[in-house]
């Protein structure tokens, strides 16, 4: 994608403008967990919530979407209503969709490897999500592997997350991203969180204990003009975690009835998380909502550190 013809296509709310070309802090929100995340009206208020949760962080919030085939960095709360009340109709959009939804005029909600791409055009360079999508279970039979990697292998952007989702093969994720050379750094951690719990069994790359040291080592990296992006995983709060056995059960559970109905491609994350919530009694679903709260204001930190190194 030449990022320089894309501009034409893309929109930035005022503020996100001004605030982008004041260096001040901008944090880059996905759109998927509005449409294909939970029910309206939950939904349009955790959008809502995260946003004022990025604004106490002194930061300005940019959720990313595609409205009426333009690309959007940062929406009104309109429009977050309109995305929540049409849910599943919206289109899911990730780096393939991009061209057709656009061309078509269409509405999309964006997944981790759009927002990338959007947020990389608007200069945005911080972005918290939930969690990222990964290798998934079984992938060395189907190849399924989220293009969530491959984007952060090429777009210049710092995704800050709460792992990859413990639905997938965490350890074969890994194995991914530095095959791509993407560096997965710990935030407060040495180990791997697993979305919904704070432990994996898997190590990180690098543990990192404050917001500055995260933003030193993404301007670092892009000083050096590398290309690619950086993970931070930020562990899910301690009182929101759920139990590993639980939450391993209802993923195998889920995984299984998965296979059953021949679910697959960018359908299948969506079943799990909603199947894993049904047989949780929405604990996960929960736990899924206070990840995003801690992660976006971690992102609303990095951002100011990064605009205090290029003031």
């Amino acid at each position: 994608m030449n990022h320089q013809n894309l501009n034409q296509y893309l929109d930035l709310t005022p503020e996100v403008a001004e605030a982008l070309a004041a260096n001040k802090p901008v944090v880059a929100l996905e759109s998927t967990i509005i449409s294909h995340g939970m029910p309206y009206p939950q939904n349009v208020e955790t959008a809502l919530k995260v946003e004022s949760i990025v604004r106490e962080h002194g930061a300005v919030p940019a959720t990313v979407a595609v409205i009426g085939g333009r690309l959007r960095a940062g929406l009104t709360p309109d429009e977050i209503d309109y995305l929540g009340r049409k849910g599943r109709e919206v289109i899911k959009v990730s780096r393939r969709d991009l061209p057709v939804v656009v061309a078509r005029g269409l509405d999309g909600a964006t997944t981790v490897a759009s927002t990338m791409i959007v947020a990389a055009l608007a200069g945005i360079d911080v972005f918290a999500t939930g969690g990222i999508g990964g290798v998934h279970r079984g992938a060395e039979t189907t190849m399924d592997i989220s293009a969530d990697l491959e984007e952060l292998a090429m777009t210049p952007v710092m995704v800050v997350c709460a792992g990859a989702k413990s639905i997938l093969d965490l350890g074969l994720t890994l194995e991914y991203l530095e095959t791509k050379g993407v560096p997965v750094l710990g935030y407060g951690t040495s180990e791997l969180p697993a979305f919904y719990t704070r432990q994996s069994g898997f190590g990180v790359d690098y543990r990192v204990d404050s917001p500055a040291e995260l933003a030193a080592i993404l301007h670092t990296q892009r000083e050096l003009a590398f290309p690619g992006g950086i993970l931070v995983t930020n562990p899910i709060p301690e009182q929101y975690s759920m139990d590993k056995a639980v939450i391993d059960k209802a993923i195998a559970q889920a995984l299984d009835e998965c296979n059953e109905r021949g679910i697959h491609g960018k359908e299948t994350t969506p079943f799990l998380l909603a199947r894993i919530a049904e047989i949780t009694g929405n604990d996960s679903l929960d736990s899924n909502i206070q990840l995003v709260f801690n992660n976006v204001a971690l992102g609303a930190e990095i951002a100011k550190e990064l605009c205090a190194l290029r003031a």
